[in-house]
């Protein structure tokens, strides 16, 4: 039988699965090439090892910094490097930061229903102002034109500060022609005015100003129906209003706020113009017994009556004014006028001389006699009682800005001053009260053209 035959394994080659070569140029080859491989991988892991250093300790500085000596001061490094950034930049100066101010408690009665108008009060200094209210040819000349707030002399004006009968420039005063000089208004509201016997009063002129309703929530039933709310304003701030959807209803209100238009505003100057209302509610209200005065940059959030209650009737006031929130002395409302340019440098220069050489003295608030406790007021919320005296000083402030410039605050104290001094035995019931006070009662907005 013929055998079979399997054929022999066959020899792998070693060179197959062994890795060394047999060729002394291919074992070159391969070990010069394990070695790049070998001196990658190191240079990999050495730069690793430095490199993770050195971002730690970068992360370390940026967050805690490092406490270094310098000229024998521990400062971080950080602080340091924005110290020597700081000295090689001139510094800017930095903007102070505003100071805020809060309002404080006030208390009121829980209604109108339980407070009670006192009699009348005989301390108030009784006599009888009359008014201005044509000019003379003879005062005026030809040249001369007529003017609002007429042409007082100085001898008139050192006159009309002794608290007497007499007659008085208090605005209002026609040419002598008759002819009016300013603040103009329609006959019915003249009518409606007449009939006010509390009036709450604001004006809009030269559209510079929103309008802020009285908070109706806080207003009582009784004051809606018994106290007028008079706002009076241009014709080109009606146009302004009404295009921003303040349209006076039929009866001419708009909420609260009974609108009424002044044509040929006596002045140029609208801050001017807005002191008649301001400053001249007896006249511009004959009827009524007292009257409260906002700008037009505040709105009203306490009742009426329970405002004149808390800061006259319970006070025993005539007139009721909150100081100022940050000055006290003219000297100061003097440079913070100029620093703001509030009004032309010269003019105010020629205000205050004539103020000084008149007696007007700095503000003591270590002297116990000192009056008042503040010579400069916050005079956007006035209060009245339209007795003898008050509206004798509401015309002797108002003919203080018709004679120098619209920035009442310079006038107040010396006009205060001067009529306290020449009427020793005629006092002045003053009441002013903190102005945070005057923050609970009204909320302060931003003028239209401050924004």
């Amino acid at each position: 039988m013929k055998s079979t035959e399997f054929p022999s394994p066959r020899r792998c080659s070693v060179s197959v699965f062994n890795n060394k070569p047999s060729n002394p140029m291919t074992k070159s080859f391969w070990g010069s090439r394990r070695q790049k491989r070998v001196g990658r991988i190191l240079r990999q892991r050495l730069f690793f090892w430095l490199l993770s250093p050195a971002v730690i300790l970068c992360i370390y500085v940026a967050y805690f910094g490092i406490k270094i000596h310098i000229h024998g001061t521990v400062m971080s490094l950080k602080n340091a490097i924005e110290k020597s950034s700081a000295n090689n930049v001139s510094e800017q100066p930095k903007k102070p930061r505003k100071q805020r101010y809060f309002p404080c408690e006030v208390s009121f009665p829980n209604s109108v229903t339980h407070i009670v108008e006192p009699e009348e009060n005989t301390t108030f200094a009784p006599f009888s102002l009359g008014y201005v209210e044509k000019e003379e040819r003879n005062l005026l000349g030809d040249t001369t034109e007529a003017r609002f707030g007429g042409h007082q002399t100085l001898q008139n004006r050192e006159k009309s500060f002794h608290a007497m009968n007499q007659t008085i420039h208090c605005g209002f005063v026609s040419g002598s022609d008759g002819l009016g000089t300013g603040f103009d208004l329609n006959e019915k509201d003249k009518k409606y005015m007449n009939t006010c016997r509390v009036a709450v009063s604001s004006c809009i002129f030269g559209s510079s100003d929103f309008l802020r309703r009285p908070a109706s929530k806080m207003i009582s039933e009784y004051s809606k129906r018994n106290v007028c709310f008079v706002m009076f304003v241009d014709e080109q701030s009606l146009t302004k209003l009404s295009a921003e959807g303040n349209v006076p209803d039929e009866s001419g209100t708009i909420g609260l706020w009974k609108i009424i238009v002044v044509k040929n505003l006596p002045y140029k100057d609208l801050r001017k113009s807005g002191k008649v209302p301001k400053f001249l509610s007896h006249r511009l209200f004959p009827s009524s017994r007292y009257s409260i005065w906002l700008d037009s940059k505040l709105r009203l959030n306490a009742d009426p009556m329970l405002i004149i209650e808390r800061f006259l009737w319970r006070a025993g006031a005539e007139y009721a004014i909150s100081n100022h929130y940050a000055r006290h002395c003219v000297w100061e409302e003097v440079l913070q006028n100029k620093r703001l340019n509030k009004y032309d440098h010269t003019a105010i220069d020629e205000q205050f001389n004539f103020y000084q050489s008149d007696g007007l003295v700095k503000y003591d608030a270590s002297d116990p006699n000192t009056p008042l406790p503040s010579y400069v007021p916050e005079g956007s919320f006035i209060i009245r009682a339209h007795t003898a005296m008050s509206n004798l000083f509401s015309c002797l402030w108002f003919n203080e800005v018709d004679r120098f410039t619209s920035r009442d605050q310079l006038s107040f104290a010396y006009t205060y001053l001067k009529l306290k001094r020449l009427n020793p035995d005629k006092p002045f019931y003053l009441n002013m009260f903190k102005d945070c006070e005057r923050r609970a009662i009204t909320k302060l907005f931003h003028h239209r053209t401050d924004t």
